[in-house]
């Protein structure tokens, strides 16, 4: 691998330098959503989200505390004791969840307009994870009416039988790498079973989410059912955690964040906490395979969402007998990608989340560096405007290096 391993910096992602497109989308929804209701904080307190291709404000948003989470699980408490949710019929339920899928269709553009707005995604990009998030969410409808249990029979002239109940109310925290697709998929999961829920959206990107609640409200939703109290998380999600009166909590994010909630669990009612956390994923490229398309699906792993994924295989082993040939056709690959304004259409790759991660991003970069990887392509910020990072590709990494071990969360292929 050694005279691959010299070629360093072969050229960079194509970039795009044109002034910042106006996004096609209005702010419409920036309060809590409490009880079916958009409502200030009761603080009166707001906090900014930005705008990651130039760093300007989009909006300032309601900043949930304890207290408006409180408020928030009381509805979603009083939806599930005596509202009309869990009684319907599984059909019933169904049927309202069908509608919904249908009006986030309708809305789907803007949506993902909102989301690439927010968050930085590819409006192409986004628009594609709308659509399998559409497709889960009729999916789930079509299940309401088929939840059922088992009878069995047993010794002696007896026989038993199980029956799934809806757990109650559902407390739900949300990453802001997909966040409409993990609102919907969350919500919709907790719904078609009969509970209620209480959302807290990342920070970062709390638009998408209070579109969709308004959504699903116009859907038939009943008031109460889903309550989005946007904010942070040492405050509102940390509420959500130790509130007595939740019954279970989901979140997907990081593994520090998952550790805090299993002993907020502990601390708190005993709830059961499902999560969904970080991790650095290999792929193994063998002699034996097709080279264009493990290359294909190697760049796709590792750069999609700008690297800003869970499960992104951003951990390469290649067998040496073909590294060469593998990195010289990675690094032709990421030389095709267009970097720049996510609205634009012919953009592969769009900004970071936000400052906190871009940083995070760079000093992993320069981890890389130090520890004696060997740079191949990018390697740095594209431009000096937003938290654009070039795609980048080391070689030669050792097993012990941080770029190997960590989950970096941007685009760095190791």
């Amino acid at each position: 691998m050694a005279e691959i391993a010299e070629e360093a910096n072969l050229g960079n992602a194509q970039s795009t330098v044109e002034e910042t497109i106006k996004a096609p989308v209005d702010v419409k929804y920036t309060q809590l959503f409490i009880d079916g209701t958009f409502v200030d904080a009761l603080s009166g307190k707001t906090f900014p989200t930005v705008d990651p291709r130039t760093g300007e404000l989009i909006a300032l948003v309601a900043e949930a505390d304890a207290h408006d989470v409180d408020r928030a699980v009381k509805a979603a408490r009083k939806a599930f004791d005596v509202g009309p949710w869990p009684r319907m019929t599984g059909y019933e339920r169904g049927c309202v969840l069908f509608k919904f899928a249908s009006l986030i269709e309708q809305h789907s553009e803007e949506l993902a307009a909102l989301e690439t707005l927010d968050n930085g995604k590819p409006f192409k990009q986004a628009l594609y994870v709308n659509d399998l998030a559409i497709k889960y969410v009729r999916s789930h409808a079509g299940w309401a009416d088929k939840i059922s249990g088992q009878t069995m029979k047993i010794d002696g002239p007896y026989h038993a039988y199980t029956l799934y109940e809806p757990i109650g109310v559902v407390g739900q925290i949300t990453p802001w790498n997909f966040p409409t697709y993990m609102f919907l998929t969350k919500v919709v999961a907790a719904l078609v079973c009969g509970n209620t829920v209480v959302v807290k959206p990342a920070e970062q990107t709390p638009l998408p989410a209070l579109f969709c609640v308004k959504i699903a409200s116009d859907a038939g939703v009943p008031a109460g059912v889903i309550n989005v109290v946007p904010g942070y998380g040492p405050s509102a999600g940390a509420a959500v955690a130790c509130h007595m009166d939740v019954d279970k909590v989901a979140f997907t994010g990081s593994t520090e964040v998952g550790q805090l909630l299993m002993e907020a669990s502990a601390k708190s009612n005993l709830k059961p906490v499902t999560l969904e956390l970080g991790g650095k994923s290999p792929l193994i490229i063998c002699d034996d395979a097709d080279l264009d398309m493990a290359i294909e699906i190697s760049c796709n792993a590792a750069f999609f969402n700008m690297g800003q994924v869970c499960v992104a295989g951003s951990r390469i082993f290649v067998q040496e007998n073909i590294y060469d040939e593998f990195l010289r056709r990675a690094i032709t690959q990421v030389q095709k990608k267009v970097v720049g304004d996510p609205f634009r259409k012919d953009v592969d790759y769009g900004p970071q989340v936000d400052k906190i991660q871009f940083d995070k991003i760079l000093r992993y970069i320069e981890f890389g560096r130090q520890e004696g990887a060997k740079l191949m392509i990018g390697g740095n910020r594209f431009g000096n405007k937003g938290l654009y990072i070039q795609p980048t590709i080391f070689a030669n990494v050792e097993d012990n290096m941080k770029i190997a071990q960590d989950e970096i969360f941007g685009p760095v292929m190791s």
